[in-house]
């Protein structure tokens, strides 16, 4: 007998002799079916990143740049979730790289022939790219307290990362007020500048918004 016409007979016969043994054995089958398919459908994830990007998209509205803070932070949602905590430390790690970029770029066209700027502009260029080299290192300094943000010492830590952030904002203003505006200094490399700075004060004023907002976790 062919194996295949063996095993569909076996399977009615077994069928059979369950169906005979009574319906409770096929209800409690369909009814551990019915759990085990909402059990499924429950578990389907959300759509990718909804309830984390409300969750930034909120946060950043109490930021004074929140169109930048969204879309600076936004990538990171998947990590930020919905951690204030998170939230804070992406913004950080976001303004120090904004920070890092606008000491780079003067330090190139610093470097650079054909800057288009004279010694006393120079000179103005170096004290504005050592205000952004405390920059850096007052946001590196906050971000590395973010790793210590637990216990009874939470709120001083806090208070010390605002005071960070806050001395990094007033360096990275120090920075834009300086910037020569003799006609010596070719306008395009002043606008690169300026450029960068406007975009790294406005990523640290959303900062520091944020981790103020830390005071009441």
């Amino acid at each position: 007998m062919n194996a295949c016409v063996s095993c569909a007979r076996r399977s009615i016969c077994n069928e059979a002799m369950a169906f005979r043994s009574g319906s409770l054995v096929a209800l409690i089958f369909l009814v551990a079916l019915a759990v085990s398919a909402g059990t499924c459908s429950a578990a389907r994830p959300e759509p990718y990143g909804g309830k984390n990007l409300n969750f930034i998209r909120s946060s950043c509205g109490a930021t004074q740049y929140p169109s930048l803070c969204f879309s600076s932070l936004s990538a990171y949602a998947t990590t930020i979730q919905r951690s204030p905590v998170q939230l804070a430390q992406a913004a950080l790690s976001v303004s120090l790289t904004g920070a890092r970029t606008t000491a780079a770029t003067i330090t190139k066209l610093l470097k650079g022939s054909g800057a288009g700027v004279g010694a006393r502009e120079a000179e103005a260029m170096n004290d504005c790219l050592e205000n952004m080299g405390n920059s850096v290192e007052e946001l590196r300094d906050s971000l590395k307290e973010m790793g210590h943000l637990k216990g009874k010492d939470l709120r001083l830590r806090v208070n010390d990362m605002q005071t960070w952030v806050s001395s990094a904002l007033t360096d990275e203003n120090t920075c834009m007020e300086g910037l020569p505006t003799t006609a010596s200094m070719k306008v395009g490399v002043r606008g690169t500048i300026r450029g960068e700075i406007v975009k790294a004060v406005q990523l640290t004023s959303n900062a520091l918004s944020l981790i103020n907002g830390l005071s009441g976790v």
